[in-house]
């Protein structure tokens, strides 16, 4: 959809950071802590989505390395050609997951990963609905974010301009339930970045599950 203006800018700030931005995260010891959580929980030969997949590390290639068929999905061109590089068991599609045409309940797991935050508080909370129908009754959907109350406000993100819109914790809670998940578990920490330009950022991660089918009798 080329007349949404965001999606370019967001291309174009992950272009440029490119392996840049997975050696900034590569020391977030809570990312590690959720992947574990969703690994400890899948049964064998799982389908995965992972929106957002960036360079295909950690997430991709871990989910790969334990025996998972991962399909990642990232706007920028140059994030998914090193995914595609780095992690060649997985593939990845450049393309906004709003315009890729995924069947409800056809996942396992849905892995979120900060890859909201550029999108304004309707977009997320249409998202966020979407990707609740995706995973099968009793699979899961972890999501991690920044949770600040801001909207549409203007950024610099390790030297590359950027928008930014978010939800405070507890109202980032609620959007999920109301989506149709329950919130099994969260984890909120502090971390900063390496890299020269990073500033210490509060993170979320929400480890949820959608319900199963009533079962009769």
């Amino acid at each position: 959809m080329t007349d949404d203006r965001e999606r370019p800018r967001a291309a174009a700030a992950f272009d440029a950071l490119g392996a840049e931005y997975e050696k900034a995260f590569a020391g977030s010891r809570t990312h590690r802590r959720s992947l574990e959580w969703l690994l400890a929980r899948l049964a064998p030969g799982s389908r995965v989505l992972d929106v957002g997949s960036g360079t295909g590390r950690p997430t991709a290639e871990t989910l790969v390395a334990a025996g998972h068929a991962v399909l990642g999905v990232d706007v920028s061109p140059v994030m998914v050609e090193l995914a595609a590089r780095q992690v060649p068991a997985a593939t990845f599609r450049c393309a906004d997951v709003r315009d890729v045409p995924l069947e409800d309940a056809s996942f396992d797991a849905v892995c979120v990963y900060f890859s909201l935050l550029q999108l304004d508080r309707r977009e997320q909370r249409d998202l966020v609905r979407r990707l609740a129908r995706l995973p099968k009754p009793e699979g899961y959907l972890v999501l991690a974010t920044v949770p600040l109350d801001v909207e549409d406000v203007d950024a610099v993100f390790m030297g590359q301009p950027v928008r930014v819109t978010s939800f405070p914790a507890q109202e980032l809670v609620t959007l999920v339930e109301e989506a149709g998940l329950e919130v099994l578990a969260q984890e909120a920490s502090m971390f900063t970045p390496a890299h020269p330009d990073a500033r210490p950022e509060p993170h979320l991660f929400l480890h949820c599950r959608r319900p199963g089918q009533p079962r009769m009798g």
